[in-house]
């Protein structure tokens, strides 16, 4: 659909595990710009390796604001897309209560059994759910090990 002279223009944020990149895609589907970084890892309460929030939340930002100010575009939506199992649990306020834990993070061997002794056997729960047992891969299994080693921080998700 054109407008007059402007181009709808679709801005996209595809935030891969190694790669952040920032598309403007023109109403024909091309991309009309194109920017990649890779930003810093930080360490999780564990030291294990995750995504540096204030990091990633400062690309974010700052990408979307030089698109919207550049003039050669007339941006009308904003997509994004993550990797894996990435989210990041929210408190009342909307603040951030524990890092975007990194999927390869180990899932606790007896924790898993427990899940699987308590709900029933892998391939049971992979089939009625239709996701692999992946470990930390599975948002369901964040969760559920949020709930049994995090507990605090679980009843204060909203």
């Amino acid at each position: 659909m054109k407008h007059g002279l402007t181009q709808i223009m679709i801005l996209i944020l595809d935030i891969g595990k190694t790669n952040k990149k920032c598309f403007v895609f023109d109403e024909d589907y091309r991309i009309v710009y194109e920017k990649s970084t890779q930003l810093a890892e930080t360490t999780d309460e564990d030291s294990e390796p995750c995504e540096d929030l204030e990091l990633l939340e400062h690309w974010v930002l700052t990408s979307v604001r030089e698109i919207l100010r550049d003039q050669r575009f007339q941006i009308r939506a904003i997509n994004v897309t993550t990797y894996g199992a990435s989210f990041v649990h929210l408190d009342a306020e909307g603040q951030p209560l524990t890092p975007l834990y990194n999927y390869l993070k180990p899932f606790p061997d007896d924790l898993r059994k427990q899940f699987f002794d308590t709900y029933g056997a892998e391939s049971k729960i992979a089939l009625e759910t239709a996701s692999p047992i992946l470990g930390n891969l599975n948002s369901g299994l964040q969760l559920y090990w949020l709930k049994h080693r995090k507990p605090l921080i679980f009843r204060q998700i909203k």
